[in-house]
């Protein structure tokens, strides 16, 4: 199968962890470990996002040179050589040396009139206590929200529109290369009223993106990896039960926060309605039995209402 994993940043980095180089490396290995288990007799392609990442850039830019920081779009394709590098030579080191590797810097056309823009909502960087984060929102102009107990910056977060770099992406699938791309979302672009491609600062959700990613590229099959084993409802109570099949309008019709597991199954649902294959979110740790259809929330067009696990019921 032709296989599109789009890997949570937070998979890569965890959520309070110190944010260096030895630990993006230690989780990028055991993410890479259980890509491992997939890769043979299969095409891979890996997404993955950046919002630790870019954010923490953007503090390093910020922190050297207050007034001429690096744009976001261009913090975007620095994650994207980054993350790549670290992905390529850890699987490298577990998969036969005659397998091929590729990152490709991915640009990603976005609306420049994408109401996205007037509303931040994409969480990057560190996460913050109340004091610190009005600090640097009156310091640095930065939008604010809250991220459970604590705050995190938030900014644009357009959808995406076309992937500029689709054609060799295929190339290169095509001659058995495992391609790491359209990491965060991608890089975010527009065209400028002089009709001339340029970034712009936003960062493009990973998920809507790789889920556009797997519709261009034909994959067989979509793989949203997270830090949970699939899609809840009624998630935090006594009642809370896994999706373990859905439709997509059945599993939309639940209504899902914006700010959590609202895009995943946004993305899985607009792959699954596109090209008629399957998407599945799920956890990273369980992904042989998602591929062989025995683990994480599978969304189908060829499911009927919501099935969960251990017992099903149909709206």
């Amino acid at each position: 199968m032709r296989i599109t994993i789009a890997l949570g940043g937070n998979a890569l980095l965890r959520r309070g962890e110190v944010m260096n180089g030895e630990a993006q490396r230690a989780n990028i290995r055991i993410a890479c470990e259980q890509i491992a288990r997939i890769a043979s007799g299969n095409e891979l392609v890996i997404a993955h996002g950046n919002g630790p990442q870019v954010g923490l850039l953007a503090l390093q830019g910020a922190a050297y040179d207050e007034d001429n920081v690096f744009p976001l779009d261009v913090l975007g394709a620095e994650t994207e050589g980054m993350i790549g590098y670290m992905i390529e030579q850890e699987l490298g080191n577990l998969l036969p040396p005659e397998v091929p590797f590729a990152s490709l810097l991915t640009q990603v056309e976005v609306d420049a009139d994408d109401p996205a823009f007037q509303q931040p909502s994409k969480p990057i960087g560190p996460i913050y206590q109340r004091d610190e984060a009005c600090r640097l929102a009156e310091l640095k102009g930065w939008t604010m929200a809250r991220d459970g107990d604590h705050y995190r910056r938030v900014v644009p977060s357009p959808r995406p529109k076309r992937i500029f770099e689709i054609r060799p992406l295929r190339w290169l699938l095509e001659k058995g290369t495992v391609v790491i791309c359209a990491g965060g979302g991608g890089i975010p672009t527009v065209y400028g009223e002089d009709g001339k491609l340029e970034g712009i600062e936003a960062v493009i959700d990973k998920d809507l993106c790789s889920s556009l990613l797997s519709q261009q590229l034909a994959s067989d099959l979509l793989i949203i990896a997270t830090d949970v084993d699939g899609v809840y409802l009624d998630w935090g109570t006594p009642h809370s039960r896994r999706v373990a099949m859905a439709d997509p309008d059945s599993l939309e019709a639940q209504g899902f926060a914006a700010g959590s597991m609202g895009p995943k199954v946004q993305a899985a649902c607009e792959f699954a309605r596109s090209s008629g294959k399957t998407a599945v979110i799920g956890a990273l740790a369980d992904i042989e039995a998602i591929v062989a259809g025995h683990a994480g929330t599978r969304v189908s067009v060829r499911a009927t209402g919501i099935s969960f696990a251990k017992e099903t019921t149909t709206p």
